[in-house]
């Protein structure tokens, strides 16, 4: 009997999701379009990249443009970031939830990576999609493919190149 619940418990512990940390603070700054700084509520600073998206760095082309629209949409805001573990380079690796602009008293409804990638300011990090959980996973590819069918943000920029170059 004893063998038989220790079986079960493996089980299910194999099936639940992998334990995930909430962290409340407020965001400071923006340094690309998938990281920002924050500020806990015991003025820590953390630095969070945005799980499962990767933006072009800051002298990237379309780089600028990715960090200027993750600040309209972080900067000075509360936030709710879910994670489950910190990379080599310390960062906490989480999804980030902020109120969206135009919705005052709605809470923390708007998934800022999930914004990046619909309005195509980043790409959805497939070699990462095990790291995140199964529904966030089929909301970033959904955004993604939406972004690339109507030609916007980076979407637009890298077709705008390549039929540049086709052309010389």
């Amino acid at each position: 009997m004893v063998a038989s619940s220790s079986v079960g418990l493996a089980l299910l512990l194999l099936c639940a999701p992998a334990f995930a940390a909430q962290l409340e603070c407020r965001v400071a700054s923006v340094t690309r379009g998938d990281t920002l700084m924050c500020l806990t509520v015991d003025n820590r600073q953390e630095l969070i990249r945005l799980r499962g998206i990767d933006a072009p760095g800051r002298k990237q082309p379309f780089g600028e443009h990715a960090r200027q629209h993750l600040a309209d949409l972080a900067p000075g805001k509360s936030a709710t970031v879910h994670w489950t573990y910190r990379d080599h380079q310390g960062r906490i690796i989480g999804a980030v939830w902020v109120e969206p602009v135009g919705c005052p008293g709605c809470g923390h409804t708007l998934d800022i990576g999930r914004a990046q990638l619909a309005s195509g300011m980043a790409r959805w990090a497939q070699r990462y999609a095990s790291q995140q959980p199964v529904e966030e996973r089929y909301a970033y590819e959904f955004e993604e493919s939406e972004a690339r069918a109507r030609r916007t943000g980076l979407w637009r920029k890298f077709k705008e190149s390549s039929q540049a170059q086709a052309g010389q």
